[in-house]
């Protein structure tokens, strides 16, 4: 289990990486391996209850979805389910003029993210973009966006200061960040219990329904060694946010962060 003392990994390194390049190239091979049946297996091995996370992170953002020129970025969006859960927000809160983008670099994530996108919004002139790009090299000039989101997509990126630093450089002064990201429960009963599930359940059923075990050990092992909590609020505050803080979800084993930009 981490700690708030551990010592900070930089970013993530699959095992056999040798450098951000390896790293980089690893994780966008892996994605593009499992995307036809990541959705299956998000709602399966969540019970559900990503889906639920998804929309109270999105929720968590109305203040700016709300706005009928808010644009927003949801970055590492996989198969797109919290871009569109943003969208749905938007729409909600009558501010259905929201410009939202949804970005990846695994190309067949992305694919299924706009054949989902084209099924779920009808008008095709408020359809979601999409954009395949590296999340540490996006082609947006300094402040456009009032939003950039991530879900679970931080922990895979291979430098977390670097990709922090170009989310602040997109985002406007007083734009805000999200990042929903998993997290290892502290307690000691639903501690133990999660760990359990996480590196024993996880990779098996992942690996027999996706085909794909390394990919289902890679997640547990991803979680890991990430940045507890703590950690990454550190961070977030010494490239420049403010008012950084996190709301811990199920137990501890889901972490929304949130942070603005001032300057």
């Amino acid at each position: 289990m981490g700690s708030a003392t551990q010592a900070p990994v930089t970013g993530t390194r699959p095992e056999g990486a040798a450098n951000e390049h390896e790293a980089r190239q690893y994780v966008r091979r892996m994605f593009g391996d499992i995307a036809a049946r990541y959705d299956l297996l998000n709602h399966l091995l969540s019970g559900n209850l990503d889906r639920l996370w998804r929309r109270g992170a999105a929720a968590a953002f109305d203040h700016i979805l709300r706005l009928p020129s808010a644009r927003v970025l949801d970055v590492c969006c996989g198969t797109g389910d919290l871009t569109l859960a943003l969208k749905r927000r938007a729409t909600h809160s009558c501010s259905a003029g929201a410009r939202i983008i949804g970005s990846d670099f695994a190309h067949p994530m992305l694919a299924r993210a706009a054949e989902k996108g084209r099924a779920a919004i009808a008008s095709s002139a408020n359809q979601i973009s999409w954009l395949e790009a590296d999340a540490l090299n996006l082609p947006f000039a300094p402040g456009t966006f009032d939003l950039i989101t991530m879900g679970w997509g931080f922990r895979n990126l291979t430098n977390y200061e670097s990709g922090l630093r170009e989310f602040f450089r997109l985002l406007r002064p007083g734009g805000e960040l999200g990042i929903l990201e998993c997290a290892e429960p502290r307690g000691a009963l639903f501690g133990s219990l999660f760990r359990f599930y996480f590196r024993n359940v996880v990779p098996k059923v992942g690996g027999a329904v996706s085909g794909n075990g390394a990919a289902y050990a890679y997640l547990p092992a991803s979680v890991q060694k990430f940045l507890v909590p703590e950690q990454l609020a550190r961070l977030m505050s010494d490239v420049g946010f403010v008012n950084v803080g996190y709301k811990l979800w199920t137990g501890g084993s889901i972490a929304l962060h949130t942070g603005r930009r001032t300057r």
